[in-house]
C-alpha cells in the first residue's frame, strides 16, 4: 500500500499548499504542468506496453475487456455514481451545499473514480510497483492545489476515501500474487500500459476523448487469456 500512503499525503500537501498559495498560480502554469504530467504518462504507459510477450493477448484482451465494459457501462456507472452522490449531499439543505462538503464530495469523486486509480492500485498489490500511484500523486497534488484555491480544506478529507478505496483495492490484489505467474503479470502489465497511454492521451493531453474506463475489465481479462494458453500449451 505505499503508493496508496504517497497519493494521501500528496492530497493533503497539495490541499495546504492550495489554501496558503494556490491563488498566486496561473491557470497558465496550471495547464503547463498538466500537460507535462500527460506527455511523462504517456511515455510511461508506452514503456510497459513493451513488456508484454505476446502482443496478440494484449490486443484480444482489450478487444475483450472494451466489450465487456461497455456492455456492463462501467464508464457511465462511474458517471452516474458521481451524480446521485453529489445530489445525495449537495441536494438537500442549505448547510449540505457549503463550500467544505463541495470540496471534499468534489475532489473524492475525481480521485476515486479514474482508471489510474485502480489500474496503480492493483500494480501496487501485486507487485509492490506503486510508479503509477506515484504519478496519479502528482496529478492529484496539482488537482488539490487548484480545488483547494477555491474550495478549502474540506479537500483535503477527500484523502480518506481515496485511503479506503486504493487500500482495499491493493490489499485484495496482494491476495492473488501467489496464483499470478511472471508471464500473466506481464501480459497485465502490458494491457494497463495501453490504458496509461489512453489516460494521456485522453484526460490529460485532451487529444482524443477515449472511455478508458470502458477498458478496466482488460486487467482482469490479459492475465486470464495468459493462463489458459499456458494450459493449452502444456
Amino acid at each position: 500500500m505505499t503508493g496508496t500512503f504517497i497519493n494521501v499525503t500528496a492530497i493533503i500537501v497539495g490541499c495546504l499548499l492550495g489554501i496558503f498559495f494556490g491563488a498566486r498560480l496561473s491557470d497558465n502554469l496550471k495547464n503547463t504542468v498538466v500537460a507535462g504530467m500527460g506527455l511523462f504518462t504517456t511515455a510511461i504507459g508506452f514503456q510497459m506496453s513493451l513488456k508484454t510477450e505476446n502482443p496478440l493477448i494484449v490486443l484480444g484482451a482489450l478487444i475483450v475487456g472494451g466489450l465487456l465494459g461497455e456492455w456492463s457501462q462501467i464508464e457511465n456507472r462511474i458517471q452516474l455514481m458521481g451524480i446521485w452522490l453529489e445530489k445525495r449531499v449537495t441536494g438537500g439543505s442549505e448547510g449540505s451545499s457549503s463550500r467544505f462538503v463541495r470540496g471534499f464530495l468534489s475532489a473524492s469523486l475525481l480521485f476515486c473514480t479514474g482508471p489510474m486509480a485502480v489500474l496503480g492500485s492493483i500494480s501496487d498489490g501485486l507487485r509492490g510497483d506503486y510508479l503509477t500511484l506515484s504519478i496519479k500523486s502528482v496529478l492529484d497534488g496539482i488537482i488539490s492545489i487548484a480545488f483547494a484555491s477555491t474550495l478549502g480544506v474540506g479537500v483535503a478529507f477527500s484523502a480518506l476515501p481515496v485511503f479506503a478505496y486504493q487500500g482495499s483495492i491493493s490489499l485484495l490484489a496482494a491476495q492473488l500474487n501467489s496464483i499470478m505467474s511472471n508471464s500473466m503479470m506481464n501480459e497485465m502489465t502490458a494491457t494497463g500500459g495501453i490504458l496509461l497511454i489512453g489516460i494521456g492521451i485522453s484526460s490529460l493531453l485532451e487529444i482524443k476523448k477515449i472511455r478508458v474506463g470502458s477498458f478496466l475489465p482488460s486487467l482482469i481479462v490479459a492475465p486470464l487469456i495468459s493462463y489458459i494458453l499456458s494450459l493449452l500449451i502444456k
